[in-house]
């Protein structure tokens, strides 16, 4: 598997483009919901609308609920080296940083498995 995206747009525009954006968004909303942050996601939204959706979501468990913010980098599977990589110190900076990794690391699990179970 070799994707190159260059931002949350990108994940999300591949999954609908090999028509597994529902899958993808399912697995996000699930990885929420073990993080105690459940999150709603409407397959319907435009893609930048669901970007900005997640990135708010994210930005106020950084602001307001830390320990559901690292509950839910566990549940995706996030390294934490990967967020001490991370250059921004701005919280609206990194809530969008994050949700990248978050999405790219989701993409991975439902791509994975609809590769390997079909």
């Amino acid at each position: 598997m070799q994707f190159q995206f260059n931002d949350s747009v990108g994940v999300l525009e591949q999954a609908k483009k090999e028509e597994l954006i529902k899958d993808l968004l399912t697995q996000v909303q699930k990885d929420f919901i073990r993080a105690n942050a459940s999150i709603q996601l409407a397959f319907n939204l435009p893609i930048s609308d669901l970007v900005t959706l997640l990135q708010e979501k994210i930005y106020v468990l950084v602001l307001e609920k830390y320990q559901e913010f690292l509950n839910l980098l566990y549940a995706v599977d996030i390294p934490e080296s990967q967020i001490l990589k991370l250059a921004s110190k701005d919280p609206v900076d990194l809530s969008s940083e994050v949700c990248f990794l978050i999405l790219k690391r989701e993409w991975q699990k439902v791509w994975f498995r609809h590769k390997f179970n079909s």
